[in-house]
């Protein structure tokens, strides 16, 4: 018939030496984590934000509502501090008076449009930087944006084509080291 199950059996805890039990360990250890941390969010409606690095270097992340929103709420990349100001708003309802409430969010609103505009314009700059380097790329009969006619770009799309210029000879540079690395 077979040898009977030893039944679930405890483990000292130590680190694993065997390269293939260690990744089938992680995996189900891993697996269990995510488990937890989703129950957790799910029955206390927790914000949760779960992180982990295979041995291998692989990254697994689990976030409720997302990892980067969990994050951000304890340290905020520069401008966000409106989305923490809304959500401190939202979430102490209570201790702030509701005309204070409404001033805020009004300031929030006001600059999330003002930023919006400003968004806006750089990208119709942008634009119009891209049709005079296309426009000076025909006149000069080239194919390809690099070969555009220098003297046909105003003063404004000069230093834009120099910055994009700088960065195609860095990315070529970064694919040549590569290349010619040692395997």
């Amino acid at each position: 018939m077979g040898r009977p199950s030893k039944g679930r059996q405890r483990i000292e805890i130590r680190l694993i030496k065997d390269a293939d039990r260690l990744e089938v360990t992680f995996s189900k250890r891993k697996s269990g984590l995510l488990k937890k941390a989703s129950e957790l969010s799910l029955l206390c409606g927790a914000h949760v934000a779960f992180i982990v690095f295979s041995p291998g270097g692989r990254a697994f992340a689990l976030g409720t509502p997302s990892v980067d929103h969990v994050l951000r709420r304890f340290d905020p990349l520069p401008g966000d501090e409106d989305e923490a100001d809304l959500l401190a708003l939202v979430q102490d309802g209570d201790s702030v008076s509701a005309v204070a409430d409404r001033a805020a969010v009004e300031a929030i609103v006001r600059r999330t449009e003002e930023t919006k505009a400003l968004v806006a314009a750089e990208k119709d700059r942008m634009d119009a930087v891209g049709e005079k380097v296309r426009q000076a790329m025909a006149k000069a009969g080239g194919k390809f944006w690099w070969e555009a006619d220098v003297e046909a770009l105003g003063e404004a799309e000069l230093p834009e084509f120099a910055r994009a210029l700088r960065r195609l000879r860095d990315n070529v540079q970064r694919h040549v080291d590569l290349l010619s690395a040692p395997a």
